[in-house]
């Protein structure tokens, strides 16, 4: 498509404000030969840009990348064109897309080629479609523009943000996982896997020394055990309505997804199983598994899943995973539990308890607390403070309930989630529960 640029328009108004000057003063023939010399110079600026080639356009974007985190995107045009172009370029990002640097100015020389970048972000997870890159080009004369598409339409896949799994692998591996909050304790007892005989150390227990191998090396021998392996976790996550409530820039959905992710990577990263289930949503179902490939799976299985509308029905999904998984296993629920959700709940945990260990890990909005700590000034603040605390001693009544039917509790905001859920994955593998 063929336009007139800003600068022919702005020419264009003043040379019809002109002719009012021309008409009084009765100098119109000056006037009317500059209106065909503008009318001539744009023709010809029209019919260069025309007859020039098209540019060749690339675009460099990474084909999956994590959500809510800045991504470099790069355009590269090529020209074949005998002369220099401006161009300007305006990149059909998705709509759920942040940009920087966009649109962007660049000039395309002749027979040769130009790079521009800009910085996207994306809000929401998910497969998502990159249009051709629309382009606006000028002569170095600037009083007509071609607009074009140019390129090919590119998929991208936008995925939990994993930075968190890849900082904890790197500690990990140097054996500092305290610096993200994941407590490593020694735990007593003899429920741990046999790992290897050790010089005796001051403050091991009596019963961890080994008396044959003693005698034998004629000095103090203990043996050292490890956390039992090739035990199992399955993660059943809530996709409904309730995840869906946004705390912060991340929903509900967002942050239990993260710390399933997290979960499964610090399960296998221990010789565990891990497997995930989805309820109130689209039915997916990882089966436990060992490989190193688990959390690459899970995100290539979970990172398009989003909450529905649909109410948590905690029994038909307990129903569903006894079926599908025979082994005993941790079973880690992450939702957001609420007192109605009894008539669901407790004959859940009751079928669950016949077979698995079972962990729920509700997620409390943040507002909750920010208003209980909030001061109290006039009749609304009160009535607003004595309603929270009144949700919060029903939703505690609640989790009690659970308790005293054997299964154990998690009751985080969204942003402790991760490492709360972690923690006392650890806490089990110590304790022997499982």
């Amino acid at each position: 498509m063929l336009l007139p640029s800003r600068l022919a328009l702005q020419l264009a108004a003043l040379w019809l404000a002109a002719g009012i000057a021309a008409a009084l003063s009765g100098m119109l023939d000056p006037w009317m030969y500059a209106g065909v010399l503008l009318a001539a110079a744009m023709a010809a600026d029209g019919v260069r840009l025309l007859r020039s080639p098209l540019p060749v356009a690339e675009r460099q974007v990474a084909a999956a990348m994590a959500v809510g985190r800045w991504h470099d995107v790069t355009l590269k045009l090529t020209s074949a064109c005998e002369r220099a172009l401006r161009a300007e370029i305006r990149d059909h990002v998705p709509v759920c897309f942040h940009t920087r640097a966009l649109p962007s100015q660049v000039t395309l020389p002749a027979r040769g080629w130009v790079q521009s970048e800009y910085a996207i972000r994306p809000t929401m997870r998910g497969s998502f479609r990159f249009e051709p890159i629309a382009l606006r080009l000028r002569t170095r004369l600037g009083l007509m523009e071609r607009q074009l598409r140019a390129g090919e339409a590119q998929s991208v896949r936008v995925y939990p943000d994993f930075g968190a799994l890849s900082g904890y692998a790197l500690l990990a591996t140097d054996h500092r996982l305290s610096q993200m909050g994941i407590l490593q304790r020694r735990r007593r007892g003899e429920g741990m896997d046999f790992q290897q005989l050790r010089e005796y150390r001051r403050g091991d227990s009596l019963r961890r020394i080994d008396w044959k191998a003693s005698a034998r090396m004629h000095r103090l021998i203990s043996r050292e055990y490890q956390d039992e392996r090739d035990q199992a976790i399955v993660i059943v996550l809530d996709c409904g309505r309730r995840m869906g409530t946004i705390d912060g820039e991340l929903s509900h959905f967002d942050a239990a997804l993260n710390a399933a992710l997290l979960l499964a990577h610090v399960g296998i990263h221990h010789g565990d199983a891990v497997g995930v289930l989805t309820m109130a949503g689209e039915s997916r179902f990882i089966a436990p598994r060992k490989a190193r490939s688990t959390t690459t799976l899970m995100l290539n299985q979970l990172y398009d899943l989003q909450p529905t509308l649909r109410t948590s029905d905690y029994h038909t999904a307990a129903l569903d995973l006894m079926r599908r998984v025979a082994r005993r296993a941790l079973v880690v629920i992450v939702s957001n539990l609420r007192d109605e959700d009894d008539d669901t709940l407790m004959p859940a945990l009751a079928l669950l308890r016949r077979r698995h260990l079972v962990l729920f890990a509700s997620l409390r909005e943040t507002v909750l607390g920010v208003t209980l700590s909030a001061p109290v000034r006039d009749l609304d603040g009160a009535l607003t403070h004595a309603a929270t605390a009144d949700y919060l001693q029903q939703r505690q009544a609640s989790f009690n309930r659970l308790q005293r039917a054997g299964a154990m509790l998690i009751d985080v905001e969204p942003q402790e989630l991760p490492l709360a859920l972690v923690n006392r994955y650890l806490e089990v593998k110590r304790g022997g529960m499982l």
